[in-house]
C-alpha cells in the first residue's frame, strides 16, 4: 500500500515494506517487515491534452527516510531495526542511523521530525530554497494527518495483513514494496 501526501515541491510518501538482503549486516540476518517513509521531491506536469485532462505528478528523488522496521521472524511489534537515513546520495541512501529514541517509541521520533523539517533538511544537506514558499509550514500542518496515517498502516502490518513474506521460492534477495 502506498500513500502519498503532497504539498509544493516535497511529499511524505509511506508503504509497508517485506525486505531480505542479500547481504546483510551483523545482527541484521533474516527478512524485516514494517513501513518505510520517505520525503522527496515532488513536481507537477504539463496538462497532457484539455484543460480537464488529468495532470501528470512526478514523485522523484529521496531527501531523507525513515525505515519501522522488525525482525519478520520475530514478535510483531518490537522495532528491533528501526533507523533512518538523513541523507541521500543520489537514490542510494547513507547506511543506517539507529538512534534509541527511534526505536523506543518510533511514531512519537517520527512526529517530532515533522514539526522540525528545517533541522531535518539541514541534515540531508537540502537546499530549501529548491522548496515551494509554504512547503514547510503545509508539512507541519498536515503531519497529525500523516502521523494517523502511518499509525494505521503499523497496524496493518502488525496485524498480519501488510508487509508479509510472498509465497516461498527461496529468494535470497527480495524487497516488496513501492518504496
Amino acid at each position: 500500500m502506498l500513500y502519498v501526501f503532497g504539498f509544493q515541491r516535497i511529499a511524505v510518501v509511506m508503504s509497508d515494506l517485506y525486505f531480505l538482503d542479500p547481504n546483510p549486516g551483523p545482527g541484521r540476518e533474516g527478512a524485516e517487515r514494517g513501513v518505510r517513509i520517505e520525503l522527496r521531491r515532488i513536481e507537477p506536469g504539463e496538462l497532457q491534452g484539455s484543460i480537464y485532462a488529468a495532470r501528470p505528478i512526478s514523485v522523484t528523488e529521496p531527501i531523507w527516510r525513515v525505515d519501522l522496521l522488525e525482525s519478520a521472524d520475530g514478535p510483531m511489534g518490537t522495532f528491533d531495526r528501526t533507523h533512518h537515513h538523513p541523507r541521500f546520495r543520489g537514490w542510494d541512501p547513507y547506511p543506517r542511523t539507529f538512534v534509541e529514541e527511534l526505536s523506543a517509541d518510533p511514531v512519537a521520533w517520527f512526529a517530532a521530525r515533522l514539526q522540525e523539517p528545517e533541522q531535518v533538511l539541514a541534515d540531508a544537506r537540502f537546499d530549501p530554497a529548491e522548496l515551494g514558499p509554504t512547503d514547510l509550514d503545509d508539512l507541519r500542518e498536515a503531519a497529525p494527518e500523516i502521523v494517523a496515517c502511518l499509525r494505521g498502516l503499523l497496524e496493518r502490518v502488525h496485524t498480519g495483513r501488510l508487509a508479509t513474506a510472498p509465497p516461498a521460492d527461496g529468494a535470497e534477495a527480495l524487497r516488496e514494496s513501492w518504496l
